[in-house]
């Protein structure tokens, strides 16, 4: 979408963007490589909660296409393609991490688990004091001892109650903390958003076919369709090009020298699994331990 309101600009303002554009060389570092091999990922996000805001370099159209005309060789002889690459990593890996904070969200914490550990072991002491005291209360009248029977069962009922007690401070804790506690949500291993279990089959389908959902999952399907040897050497340092007028770059800011390390998980076509809504090569519906 945004890449159409650009072209859409650039045609309404006709003279001045053309100009600019015929000013420009393939190799110029004002020129953005991403958009050049592929799609920008400035241009996935427009109006989402992950819109990463105008690209800081231009995108023209004529050349694009000039590239695209290329001879397979003198592409390769640019190495645009590794530069793509760095700047798709760059976002997925992003992405991965706050995947990986939204998990931690969803377990437990230290102080609940420490907390979930002494309610059991209580709960455990409780149900041998009353077994204990059942079995006291049943020799007891057995020998004729009423009135010490009926004080051994008054202790066994009190430790009857604070066993239940401890069993419903358990519940509560297992109820307000975990995954439980946030309403059965689990994390899309695509985008990393919450999406709840409980969801109906329509809220589902808007979450896969949404747009940062589908951005996302068009990013690590795009770098995975690169060969490994490629996406290995693109997350070493910016290798020359022979015919380099600049800084590379792609969707990055200007003189950005980030090198991140390869995604970790495969790449998402968007539109496979879970009834039609998860993307390739994850989970039955997109979802981390779904």
């Amino acid at each position: 979408m945004a890449a159409e309101q650009r072209k859409l600009l650039e045609q309404l303002m006709g003279g001045p963007q053309t100009s600019r554009a015929a000013q420009l060389s393939l190799t110029d570092p004002k020129v953005c490589r991403s958009f050049l091999v592929g799609t920008c990922p400035h241009d996935l996000f427009t109006n989402t909660k992950q819109d990463l805001g105008p690209c800081p370099r231009v995108h023209p159209e004529s050349l694009k296409a000039e590239y695209e005309a290329l001879p397979d060789a003198q592409r390769r002889e640019l190495r645009f393609e590794y530069d793509y690459l760095r700047d798709l990593s760059k976002y997925i890996d992003d992405c991965n991490r706050r995947i990986d904070a939204a998990q931690r969200r969803l377990e437990k914490t230290p102080d609940e688990i420490r907390q979930t550990n002494v309610l059991l072991k209580a709960i455990g002491d409780l149900g041998e004091t009353v077994a204990a005291g059942l079995a006291e209360v049943e020799v007891l009248g057995d020998m004729g001892e009423v009135a010490r029977a009926y004080e051994e069962f008054f202790r066994v009922r009190q430790a009857q109650q604070a066993k239940a007690e401890r069993e419903r401070e358990l519940k509560a804790l297992s109820d307000t903390s975990g995954p439980s506690g946030h309403q059965k949500l689990q994390v899309c291993d695509v985008c990393g958003a919450y999406l709840s279990r409980l969801d109906n089959d329509r809220r589902l389908a808007d979450h896969f076919y949404g747009k940062m959902h589908l951005g996302y999952a068009q990013m690590r399907k795009t770098y995975d369709a690169f060969p490994k040897e490629m996406r290995g050497r693109a997350r070493g340092p910016p290798m020359p090009s022979a015919m380099d007028d600049g800084p590379r770059g792609g969707g990055t800011g200007p003189g950005d020298d980030d090198r991140p390390r390869g995604p970790r998980r495969g790449g998402g076509g968007g539109g496979g699994g879970g009834g039609g809504y998860g993307g390739a090569g994850r989970g039955p519906r997109g979802f981390r331990g779904w």
